[in-house]
């Protein structure tokens, strides 16, 4: 079968070191600033030390991770020893990953033309209906990452397996190659996952694999009017939250949680039930955080669900910071200040995530 696939698009982020290093300039200048914030931190906690690292000897071979196998009192170089190793953990994990991108690029490059793209450069790449997609890193970045994505086949890789949950990457770096022959073989078993999407009135669109967010950048409340099912209020709330079936075990959850808690705390017992929705589901849930009740806003559209067809309309009443953003990504968003007109329901996009 000829799938018109010619190109691999291999999508990764910066890992954990990279964003240190990014962010001091320097390795030493990062691993001086970790360790010294863990020791202070132990100092406070009554494990006080009398060491103070410079960011030279943070990195420099005098302060080397080493065993503490000693037997004996523990000394203050042994405790910088530890310390550095804390950070050490970071640029392990950099190397792991960093090996199985590269793994996963050399056997992939006997198949097919490669390209490797940053999470960073995600929303301006355009991808190609010849694009088989493959996602290295944690289970976000698929999601991140399947909103950009047309009808292309989506495979995730798990660079720790020992590190990751990897729900939504079911291949490893030595299964990646045979993935991607049964692609392009035809042979793939596809999961289908419905996606949310916000439209304004302006014609800007967001898709979300997980949840959209709508509400304020601060912790200020959010004013909008929204409209489910014919049914219309004026909310004050710290925000909406709309979940798809792949979201539903995320941040719905927890949702879900604080409401059994404060039952809890209350009547003793919980109040509802969390049920994972299939992935392939045609309903949306929404949900409404914290609603205060006012003489201009009201609550009983908390939550509730709607289906294929139906939309959630909001009208935003802030003047200003009001946004949409979706997947817990913040610098993916939508302005969503007065006069702008939100409209969410099921996308006809769906991601095509390779899960076997």
């Amino acid at each position: 079968m000829n799938t018109g696939i010619d190109t691999a698009v291999i999508v990764r982020s910066k890992t954990r070191y990279e964003q240190l290093v990014a962010r001091f300039n320097t390795k030493s200048q990062a691993a001086f600033y970790v360790t010294q914030n863990q020791m202070q931190f132990k100092a406070k906690m009554g494990k006080k030390s009398d060491i103070q690292m410079t960011p030279s000897q943070a990195a420099s071979g005098s302060a080397a991770a080493a065993p503490m196998h000693a037997v004996g009192p523990v000394t203050p170089k042994m405790r910088a020893n530890k310390e550095l190793s804390e950070f050490s953990a970071y640029e392990e994990e950099h190397e792991k990953i960093t090996r199985a991108i590269g793994d996963v690029q050399d056997a992939v490059s006997k198949l097919l033309k490669v390209k490797l793209l940053d999470r960073d450069y995600l929303s301006s790449y355009i991808f190609s209906k010849n694009d088989v997609v493959i996602v290295i890193g944690q289970d976000g970045l698929v999601a991140n990452t399947a909103k950009y994505l047309e009808d292309n086949p989506l495979i995730g890789i798990n660079p720790l397996p020992d590190g990751y949950d990897g729900i939504l990457l079911p291949f490893q770096v030595a299964t990646a190659s045979a993935a991607v022959e049964r692609v392009l073989a035809g042979e793939a078993k596809i999961t289908s996952v419905t996606m949310a999407e916000a439209l304004l009135n302006d014609n800007q669109r967001l898709l979300a694999f997980n949840d959209l967010f709508v509400g304020i950048r601060d912790h200020s409340s959010a004013r909008y009017q929204i409209t489910v099912q014919g049914i219309t209020e004026n909310h004050s709330s710290s925000g909406i939250i709309v979940s798809t079936g792949a979201g539903s075990t995320g941040w719905l959850s927890s949702l879900y949680n604080m409401a059994n808690g404060i039952s809890r705390f209350v009547k003793g017992t919980d109040l509802c039930e969390a049920v994972p929705l299939p992935w392939d589901t045609s309903q949306l849930v929404y949900v409404v955080r914290e609603p205060f009740k006012s003489k201009r806003s009201q609550t009983g559209l908390a939550a509730g669900m709607i289906g294929q067809g139906e939309e959630i309309v909001i009208e935003s009443l802030m003047p200003t910071n009001g946004v949409i953003f979706s997947d817990g990504v913040q610098q993916d968003f939508l302005e969503f200040n007065s006069g702008a007109i939100a409209r969410i329901r099921i996308a006809e996009t769906r991601a095509r995530l390779v899960s076997g």
